[in-house]
């Protein structure tokens, strides 16, 4: 089964997170497992925009105790053998607010924890850790996964980050660069594993086509953050 909680941190805001966590998503359904993407990102809220439905309960909710996980939990309705459930930060400033405290940050552990004993795989989205829900996300995962994207900003500010990780006992087990095909891209040498942007407006996860060249990287990657093998063929580079 591998690792069952993963944290995606960003090392800078606008790393993809959110894209490499429905990315890996898709990627584990695809192979057939239930996978729920939680959202610790509560001031971007990205994972909302990715949600094919009306958001009623939302994940700030659940953490304040107004709504239930299953009440805030959406099916991704991807066309694939397993299952991807979203549950996103979508919410007035006054929740967000009361949902970042440091005891409804307990709350969100638990969310967690539920979701763990429901799902083969929970994926959290997680911004720069400077806030309670961020080190609850980290301090509830397994693993967690630097988020860098390869660019001078992102290069620079992720020794910073790794630092804040160690400070609070949760260490990086690993960095992804992202988007290392852009034209601008820069190395990053401290990157344990590469990911092209993929299709920068995509109405569904790159992941889905095995055509995409983005597919065969988030499945590499997939498997070593996780430590699982999938099986999973790719037209364009035969079979894991």
């Amino acid at each position: 089964m591998g690792v069952s909680t993963l944290a995606f941190v960003g090392a800078t805001g606008g790393a993809g997170t959110t894209r490499l966590a429905v990315e890996t998503a898709a990627t584990l359904a695809r192979d057939g497992r239930s996978v729920a993407v939680l959202d610790a990102a509560f001031a971007t809220q990205g994972l909302a925009t990715r949600v094919p439905a009306q958001i009623r309960g939302d994940l700030t909710a659940v953490a304040t105790g107004e709504a239930s996980l299953a009440e805030a939990t959406y099916d991704a309705d991807f066309d694939v053998a397993g299952q991807v459930a979203l549950c996103p930060a979508h919410a007035p400033f006054e929740r967000i607010a009361r949902a970042k405290t440091s005891e409804h940050a307990q709350a969100f552990e638990r969310a967690v924890a539920e979701a763990a004993g429901q799902y083969d795989h929970v994926l959290l989205d997680v911004p720069p850790v400077a806030a309670n829900q961020a080190l609850a996300a980290v301090d509830a995962a397994q693993r967690r996964a630097l988020v860098v994207p390869a660019t001078a900003r992102g290069r620079d500010l992720l020794p910073q980050q790794r630092g804040r990780l160690r400070d609070v006992d949760a260490p990086a087990d690993a960095v992804v660069a992202t988007r290392t095909d852009a034209t601008e891209a820069v190395a990053v040498e401290d990157a344990d594993h590469t990911v092209p942007a993929g299709d920068p407006n995509p109405t569904r996860p790159s992941a889905l086509d095995p055509e995409s060249p983005l597919a065969p990287a988030v499945a590499d990657t997939t498997e070593a953050l996780l430590d699982l093998e999938l099986g999973l063929s790719f037209d364009s580079g035969g079979l894991l």
